[in-house]
């Protein structure tokens, strides 16, 4: 698998998800009928390292990394508590080597806001590991969504 079959995959999987490329990754966002700027974010797949973010060593042939935010309860059962939210150029200290490949692990940088990751996923892994993620992920950015569209004077343009 790698980032374009993967965000194929995703797109064919879920209604009223867009693509869009922002800060160096491609992200789908949930955004039916195109009423927000972009909607909110659902997942994301990055294929290389950027200032702020070199953890997974995306420089390596073939890596890239799937990302996607989770609620508080299936970040716990995962991983524990949600650890702090690491300075700026840091990553979160979580015991984790970011740069496993095919391995569910919390986001190197997010993992305090609740997000994970898995660098390189084969489609095994995307099946068996992700996809159930993936449907929690689509639901929690269909919540988000509502909520900024019934709230549109708190919307930022993201």
């Amino acid at each position: 698998m790698n980032p374009d079959d993967f965000l194929e995959y995703v797109a064919d999987r879920y209604d009223d998800v867009v693509l869009h490329d922002a800060w160096g990754e491609r992200g789908l966002f949930y955004n039916p009928g195109g009423r927000l700027p972009r909607g909110t974010y659902f997942v994301t797949v990055k294929v290389r390292d950027s200032d702020n973010d070199v953890a997974s060593a995306l420089y390596r042939d073939d890596c890239w990394r799937v990302n996607l935010g989770l609620s508080d309860a299936t970040y716990r059962n995962l991983f524990g508590p949600r650890p702090e939210r690491p300075p700026r150029g840091g990553v979160v200290d979580t015991g984790h080597d970011f740069t496993a490949l095919d391995e569910l692990q919390p986001h190197p940088i997010y993992g305090w806001a609740g997000w994970v990751s898995v660098v390189s996923p084969s489609e095994k892994t995307v099946e068996t590991v992700l996809a159930p993620l993936l449907d929690e992920s689509y639901e929690r950015a269909s919540a988000q969504f509502a909520k900024r569209v019934a709230a549109p004077e708190q919307n930022l343009n993201w």
